[in-house]
């Protein structure tokens, strides 16, 4: 039976950017697994055989070196919804599908959204220090957060994810502005009580936290610098759970240095990790998670699903339902 599975190639089970034993069950039920190690140590025999390539935490890196040992290949489906890290037009042009996992994120990296926004405004991790510190004694009255019930959050970006952070706001009574492409319906934003900016920088001089929640593309490369960042607000948060490319990281240290910004809480920065000596790592107005904004066994499981499922509709020639199609 296993001889009968069509094989599909993936970084490795376990270690650093492999699968958890019970996501790399799920990859079994349908497939003969090859890791990435595997293939580079005998290339001739497994790379012909090999049909789909599953794209998990930007592993194994999808380029021209590695696709040009798979003549077989139909398919890259990767895990998420971004796919900036996946070159699509040079992918396609080689008769392979390219395949994303939408709305399965969106939950628990709007959680995270929120999460960093609380934490970054309570001084959470900082009130966590002081209360371990063997040194404490008495608690100080310096751990002074920012309000956020009846602050106003400006989302850039109005998609599923930006909607979803919208929703939760609401639940904190935060007044809701937004600026995107596209205005999303009276509907929606009555749901949520959004406001529509058309401009960005009518969001940015509103807005107590700023949220930014676009794809990454080459339009948003730098959406937010000097310009943008001394236009907020000096009581304002930015917040980045996008790509850290959209953010210009070197004005970025300027402005928290220099206080046109209070604080700054970042999922994502670039590169990713920082180099250990970055400005950005030694500010006490950052907090900064690795880019775990996916992370949790729920979303992890279900985005292994779904990229199991358009792995097997490409093999096998059916419709594949989550194809990334480029406009």
């Amino acid at each position: 039976m296993e001889e009968e599975k069509p094989w599909v190639l993936i970084s490795e089970v376990g270690g650093d950017h492999g699968y958890l034993e019970e996501l790399a069950d799920i990859v079994k039920q349908h497939f003969r697994i090859i890791c990435h190690k595997e293939l580079l140590e005998n290339p001739e025999l497994h790379g012909p055989k090999i049909q789909a390539l599953l794209n998990w935490k930007y592993c194994p890196v999808v380029e021209p070196t590695l696709l040009r040992l798979l003549p077989a290949l139909k398919v890259v489906a990767s895990g998420g919804v971004g796919v900036d890290h996946l070159d699509v037009p040079f992918i396609n042009s080689l008769g392979v599908k390219v395949t994303n996992t939408p709305r399965v994120v969106s939950d628990s990296t709007a959680d995270l959204a929120m999460g960093l926004l609380l934490a970054s405004a309570r001084r959470i991790l900082e009130g966590h220090q002081v209360a371990i510190d063997p040194k404490t004694v008495h608690i100080p009255q310096r751990l002074m957060g920012v309000q956020v019930t009846n602050a106003t959050i400006g989302i850039i970006g109005m998609g599923e994810i930006g909607y979803k952070i919208a929703q939760r706001a609401k639940g904190f009574d935060m007044k809701i502005v937004y600026h995107n492409r596209r205005r999303r319906s009276a509907e929606d934003e009555r749901a949520v009580g959004a406001t529509f900016c058309q401009s960005l920088d009518e969001l940015l001089g509103t807005s107590d936290f700023v949220m930014i929640a676009v794809k990454f593309t080459p339009e948003t490369r730098g959406l937010i610098g000097h310009r943008e960042l001394s236009i907020m607000k000096p009581t304002a948060t930015l917040i980045n759970i996008s790509r850290g490319q959209v953010v210009d990281q070197d004005a970025l240290v300027e402005a928290l240095q220099s206080g046109s910004i209070q604080a700054a809480a970042l999922d994502v920065t670039h590169p990713e990790p920082l180099p250990r000596d970055h400005p950005l790592l030694g500010l006490h107005n950052v907090l900064i998670t690795p880019h775990i904004g996916i992370n949790t066994f729920t979303t992890a499981r279900q985005m292994v699903e779904k990229m199991v499922r358009n792995a097997v509709a490409a093999v096998e020639g059916s419709p594949v339902p989550d194809e990334v199609k480029l406009q």
